[in-house]
């Protein structure tokens, strides 16, 4: 599946931003999709999980600030981030995988500063 992640930018502490990540070339709905964050020298990181079944997984750091969704009809997941912080400043990959295959989208940078 391709993946083409969307949505980042430059916002102010406190604010909000919507990224979306579009599959397209491969059946959407059995895979799990889940959106990763990774700072310069910094190893990539979790941010949240949409399961395949729905169910949805959050680093700790993001817990009720951030929200995934996942539309398998419109082959899109979704990361509503609330109450960003300069620590949430990173690009946001997000991936898919099911059965041991992967992919990954291109990051979107994600910048939140005064």
């Amino acid at each position: 599946v391709q993946l083409q992640a969307s949505g980042g930018g430059l916002v102010q502490p406190g604010g909000s931003l919507t990224l979306s990540c579009a599959a397209s070339g491969s059946v959407f709905s059995n895979k799990h999709m889940g959106w990763y964050r990774q700072v310069s020298g910094k190893q990539r990181e979790l941010v949240a999980i949409a399961e395949s079944s729905g169910r949805t997984k959050y680093a700790d750091s993001v817990k009720d600030r951030f929200t995934i969704s996942r539309d398998n009809a419109k082959k899109t997941v979704t990361l509503q981030m609330n109450g960003l912080k300069p620590e949430d400043t990173a690009a946001y990959y997000c991936r898919a995988w099911r059965y041991g295959v992967e992919d990954w989208g291109q990051g979107t940078l994600v910048t939140v500063s005064s």
